[in-house]
C-alpha cells in the first residue's frame, strides 16, 4: 500500500507534466521536419519561402483608413510550423486600431514613422499606455485587449507588427460584441444599457 508521501509525489509529478503539457500546446506545434510544403506542391524553391505580398505597398498613395497588411500563414503558407508572422500597420491622421487581441501570440510594434498612442489592459483591468515615436517598440503581452490610435489631426503613422506565431488570430471587441448575432438583450444587461443603444452601436458598424 504506498504512503501518503508517495502518494503525494505522484500527484505532484503528474500535477507538474500537466503544466508543463499545458505550456507547449499554448502556441504553435512543433513540426517534425525543417518545413512544411503543401501537398500539390512538386518543387519547393526560393520562391516557396518568398512573400511578395507587400510589394504593392511600395510607392502606392497613401491609405485613406487604417489598413493592416498581413504576412500569416494563411497569406504566406512557408510560415506554418515557423511561429511567426508579420504586418504592416498604415495609420492615416486620426484613425485608431480599435480594441482588440490576439488569442494565439504576443505582437511587438515598431513605429517607423509619425507617432502612436498605444495601450492594452491586463488581467487585473490595469491600463498601460505610451505615446510612442518614430524608432520606438512596443510589446503587446499574449491575449490581452489593446489598441492603437494615431491621434495627429496632419500626419500619417506607419509601424511594424511581429507575432511568435504563424496564425496569431485577431478579435476585434467592437466587431465580435456588436457586428454578430449576441442577442440585444444580453448585450444591454452586460452594458447596463438598453436595447435601442445596442442597435445603434450594430447599425454604426454595418459595411
Amino acid at each position: 500500500m504506498a504512503s501518503a508521501s508517495s502518494t503525494f509525489k505522484f500527484l505532484s509529478l503528474l500535477a507538474a507534466l500537466f503544466a508543463v503539457a499545458e505550456m507547449a500546446i499554448s502556441g504553435d506545434p512543433d513540426i517534425l521536419s525543417d518545413f512544411v510544403a503543401p501537398l500539390n506542391l512538386t518543387t519547393v524553391d526560393g520562391a516557396f519561402f518568398t512573400f511578395t505580398g507587400m510589394r504593392a505597398l511600395v510607392g502606392a498613395p497613401p491609405a485613406s483608413a487604417f489598413k493592416v497588411s498581413k504576412a500569416s500563414a494563411a497569406e504566406f503558407p512557408a510560415l506554418i510550423g515557423q511561429s511567426v508572422s508579420y504586418a504592416v500597420l498604415q495609420f492615416p491622421a486620426g484613425t485608431t486600431n480599435p480594441p482588440h487581441t490576439h488569442p494565439r501570440s504576443a505582437e511587438l510594434l515598431f513605429l517607423v514613422d509619425g507617432s502612436l498612442q498605444v495601450g492594452f489592459v491586463d488581467t487585473t483591468n490595469k491600463l498601460f499606455t505610451q505615446t510612442l515615436q518614430s524608432g520606438d517598440m512596443f510589446i503587446f503581452p499574449k491575449g490581452l485587449v489593446h489598441f492603437q490610435y494615431n491621434a495627429d489631426s496632419q500626419n500619417a503613422a506607419l509601424a511594424f507588427s511581429a507575432f511568435g506565431s504563424a496564425s496569431a488570430g485577431t478579435v476585434s471587441l467592437p466587431t465580435t460584441l456588436f457586428a454578430t448575432s449576441i442577442d440585444d438583450n444580453i448585450l444591454a444587461k452586460a452594458f447596463k444599457t438598453d436595447v435601442a443603444t445596442v442597435q445603434a452601436l450594430k447599425a454604426g458598424l454595418k459595411p
